[in-house]
C-alpha cells in the first residue's frame, strides 16, 4: 500500500491531489476515474484508517474490562471512575501539545512516538501492582493516545478543503468500527476467576495492535508537512486565538456541549436502562453495539454525499439536533421495544458531528497552525468526557433515571445553536 505525497509544485505543502470524485479529465480515461487514480489518492487516508481501526480496537477491548480489572486491584467504586478519568485528563494535556509538536516536527514522528508509547503503557499496566499504580499508567496512556489531533491533521494534509469533511467521516468510522470490536474481543480475552493475571492476555493484545499500528505508520505513512523550525505556539496563545475567531470559537464550544451529552450518554446508559427496564449488561452491551455499527454506516456511506451537497456547516446543525431529540425522545418514551431505535437515530446524528467540526475548523485555520488548533478542540472533549458523566450522576441521583437525558438534550441543542450561528458567519465570510 502506498500512500500520496503532496505535489512539490504547489506553496501548500498540505494540499493533496484531486481525488477521484473530482478527477480532471486527464485523471481520467472514458470520462470515468481510473482504479489506479482512486487508489493514489486514497492511499493515505487507507493506511490512516488501518491504523487508527487497530488501535481503536486495542482500545476498545479493555473499556468493559478496565471497572473488573480495576476491582482485582482492590480498588473502589470512585477509584474505578478515576482510572477512566485519569485517561481523559492525559489526553486533555497531550492533544494540543502533540498538534502542535506535528506543526514543527512533521505528523510522522508524533504518530510513530504516541503510537509506540502505548506498547509500554499496556504492558506495564498488566503487571501494575495496586491501583493507584494502575492509575497513574492510565494517565501516561491518555497522553499516548492523545494523538487525535495529529491524525485528523494529516487527513487535513492530504485533502483538499471539500474532501475533509467526507475523509474525516471515514476516520470516525475506524474509531466506531473499533470500539465495536474491541469490547467483543476482550470479553471473550479476560478470565476474571483468575484474578489480575486473566486480564494479562487482552492487555498483551492491546500492545501487540499498538506494535503493529506503530510498524504501519512506519512502513507505509509519508510524511505530509515539511518540517520548520519555528516553536510551536503555546497552548495560552492558541486558546486565545481560538477564541477570538468567529467560527472556531464557536465550534470548540459546540464539542464542549455534544461531548459532554455523549460522555453522560455512555457512563449513565447501563443505570438508566436498569432502573427503566430491568435491562442488565447483556442488553445494554447490544445496544451499544447498535450504536456502533449505525454510526460507522452513517460515517462510511452517507456522510460525504450530504456534505458535498449541503456543506458542513449545514449537516453539523442537522446532526446535532437529531442528536439532541434521540435523548428528549427516549426521555418521554415508555416502550422498551423503542429504546434501542431511538438510540440508533441518535447515533445517526452523532456520527456527522466529529467530522463536521473537524473539518470546518481545518479549513478555517493555517495548514502550519492546524495540529495545533485540533489539538485545543480534542482537549475541549477531553474535558467534556470528564465532566459529562459527573454531572450527569449527580442528575441520575438527584432527578432521577430521566435527569441525564433531559441534560444532554440541552447540551445538544444548545450545541446546534451555536452551531446554526456557525453557518451564518460562513456565508457571510464567504459573501464578502
Amino acid at each position: 500500500m502506498s500512500v500520496t505525497k503532496p505535489q512539490t509544485p504547489r506553496p501548500d505543502p498540505s494540499v493533496s491531489e484531486p481525488d477521484a470524485e473530482t478527477a480532471t479529465p486527464s485523471d481520467t480515461k472514458g470520462g470515468k476515474p481510473t482504479l489506479k487514480r482512486a487508489i493514489m489518492d486514497n492511499g493515505a487516508l487507507s493506511v490512516m484508517f488501518a491504523v487508527v481501526f487497530i488501535n481503536l480496537v486495542g482500545f476498545g477491548l479493555l473499556v468493559p474490562l478496565m471497572p473488573f480489572f480495576a476491582q482485582t486491584l482492590k480498588a473502589g467504586p470512585w477509584q474505578v471512575t478515576l482510572m477512566f478519568a485519569a485517561y481523559s485528563l492525559g489526553q486533555f494535556f497531550a492533544e494540543p501539545l502533540w498538534g502542535g509538536l506535528s506543526d514543527k516536527w512533521g505528523r510522522k514522528p508524533v504518530l510513530v512516538i504516541t503510537t509506540a508509547s502505548n506498547i509500554l503503557f499496556y504492558v506495564l499496566l498488566a503487571f501494575a501492582p495496586n491501583v493507584w499504580w494502575a492509575i497513574a499508567i492510565r494517565f501516561l496512556n491518555g497522553i499516548g493516545s492523545g494523538n487525535v489531533s495529529c491524525i485528523q491533521s494529516y487527513v487535513s494534509d492530504m485533502s483538499e478543503p471539500h474532501q475533509r469533511a467526507g475523509r474525516m467521516s471515514l476516520i470516525g468510522a475506524a474509531f466506531s468500527l473499533g470500539f465495536v470490536i474491541g469490547p467483543v474481543i476482550g470479553g471473550f480475552l479476560a478470565h476474571e476467576e483468575a484474578g489480575a493475571a486473566g486480564f494479562r492476555l487482552p492487555l498483551f493484545l492491546a500492545a501487540g495492535l499498538s506494535a503493529v499500528a506503530t510498524l504501519g505508520i512506519l512502513f507505509y505513512v509519508r510524511e505530509s508537512r515539511v518540517r520548520t523550525h519555528a516553536a510551536p505556539q503555546n497552548f495560552r496563545a492558541t486558546f486565545a486565538e481560538a477564541r477570538r475567531h468567529p467560527i472556531i470559537s464557536r465550534l470548540i464550544l459546540s464539542t464542549l456541549f455534544y461531548m459532554a451529552a455523549l460522555a453522560g450518554l455512555e457512563a449513565t446508559f447501563g443505570l438508566w436502562a436498569k432502573a427503566r427496564y430491568e435491562w442488565g449488561p447483556r442488553e445494554v452491551s447490544l445496544v451499544f453495539l447498535f450504536i456502533g455499527v449505525t454510526a460507522a454506516l452513517m460515517q462510511m456511506v452517507f456522510t460525504r454525499p450530504l456534505v458535498r451537497r449541503y456543506g458542513e456547516a449545514r449537516i453539523l446543525v442537522l446532526g446535532l439536533i437529531v442528536f439532541g431529540m434521540g435523548f428528549f425522545l427516549q426521555g418521554i418514551n415508555q416502550v422498551a421495544i423503542l429504546v434501542t431505535p431511538l438510540v440508533m437515530l441518535a447515533a445517526l446524528g452523532q456520527a456527522v458531528i466529529f467530522a463536521s467540526i473537524s473539518a470546518i475548523i481545518s479549513k478555517s485555520t493555517p495548514p502550519d497552525r492546524q495540529g495545533a488548533m485540533l489539538g485545543l478542540n480534542q482537549s475541549t472533549g477531553a474535558i467534556a468526557r470528564i465532566a459529562g458523566p459527573v454531572v450527569a450522576g449527580f442528575l441520575f441521583s438527584q432527578m432521577g433515571a430521566n435527569g441525564p437525558l433531559w441534560f444532554c438534550a440541552a447540551m445538544c441543542f444548545t450545541a446546534a445553536l451555536l452551531a446554526l450561528r456557525v453557518a451564518r458567519v460562513e456565508r457571510k465570510l464567504n459573501a464578502g
